[in-house]
């Protein structure tokens, strides 16, 4: 099978080639496993992570990828959940113990053996991948492989923020990051809270643009002031500062939702903490780390339910490095998507 392969981490350049089109043996599903015949792989932030050392090393070599849909080619002798030819999706959650006080919580996401795909094992960056029966998802027949593909991360851990956010519909809502993650937030917060304001921060103009086209009644860079303080902001960005300054535009008792796996170190003294206007006043913080499978249930529920519809940008497997590169410098509308043949 065709795959592209992580061999060694670097920094993703123009003209650089990270990720390598390699042959591999077609691989054989365990007894509790699926085989999946990939037709389309979201592209991340992550992997751009991965690639460039930002986040805990994954195995190499390794196949990224953590937004797969496709079709099941066979399953382990101990499977019944799935039969071949089910059409479904492998998110972020590759595996975890299932016995631990996390897991037995139904918080796999904090499980400390918690395996990531593409990163701890082989993703959908291939025509052929495995994973264990329990961490595949039927997708919706609404939803186009392609258009499925960025609900299983950007949206699923997107539907954990804001349910972590606590908003309750009235309440304004800001998004700090207008990217895969946050346009599908916003149309999430539409539907669950039509009577909330969204606020957007975002550096890009065009991000700006997009946001207010999909609804936002204000927009602005990360570094400006919303004309309301906001009830919940959620923060999808790499970087310190647009946390430092989600915090000045909060309201008293508001909550920060930060969705990130890491962020950027304080190179130039940016993360540069006012008490009073920053963290006063009962101000929230709380991070998200992964999601479980009930986010990853749930949502796919409710995205067929409101007929949600990510605007996507498809590339071919070949292409991997070309849709990662335009990820780093900012080349974002909506997602990438990889279509695998």
């Amino acid at each position: 099978m065709k795959a592209m392969v992580l061999k060694q981490l670097c920094d993703l350049k123009e003209n650089q080639v990270p990720l390598e089109l390699t042959e591999l043996p077609v691989p054989v599903p365990g007894d509790r496993a699926i085989l999946l015949k990939v037709s389309a792989c979201g592209v991340c932030h992550t992997e751009l992570d991965e690639i460039e050392g930002r986040t805990p090393p994954p195995r190499l070599p390794i196949v990224p990828g953590h937004q797969v849909v496709g079709r099941v080619e066979a399953v382990g002798n101990k499977v019944n959940s799935i039969k071949i030819g089910d059409r479904v999706g492998v998110a972020w959650i590759f595996s975890a113990c299932g016995k631990c006080k996390f897991c037995l919580a139904g918080n796999e996401n904090l499980c400390p053996v918690f395996t990531a795909t593409g990163r701890d094992a082989n993703g959908g960056y291939a025509q052929y991948m495995t994973v264990t029966a329990d961490f595949a998802y039927a997708i919706p027949e609404t939803f186009s492989d392609v258009q499925a593909a960025p609900l299983l991360c950007a949206g699923a851990i997107g539907y954990r923020s804001l349910r972590l956010a606590g908003l309750k519909d009235g309440q304004r809502l800001g998004l700090t990051g207008f990217g895969a993650s946050a346009h599908l937030v916003l149309k999430m917060a539409q539907h669950r809270y039509p009577n909330s304001e969204i606020y957007v921060f975002a550096r890009s103009a065009k991000e700006r643009a997009f946001a207010e086209q999909l609804g936002a009644v204000w927009s602005g860079d990360t570094v400006e002031r919303a004309p309301n303080k906001l009830d919940c902001i959620i923060d999808t960005t790499p970087a310190w500062e647009p946390v430092v300054e989600a915090l000045a535009n909060l309201e008293s008792g508001g909550r920060l939702v930060i969705n990130a796996i890491r962020k950027e170190g304080d190179k130039h003294g940016l993360l540069n903490l006012d008490y009073p206007l920053h963290l006063w006043q009962e101000k929230e913080l709380k991070s998200v780390a992964n999601i479980t499978r009930r986010d990853v249930k749930e949502f796919l529920t409710m995205a067929a339910e409101m007929k949600l519809q990510p605007e996507v940008q498809v590339f071919a497997l070949e292409q991997a490095n070309k849709a990662l590169l335009e990820l780093k410098t900012g080349n974002i509308r909506g997602a990438k998507v990889l279509k695998i043949d």
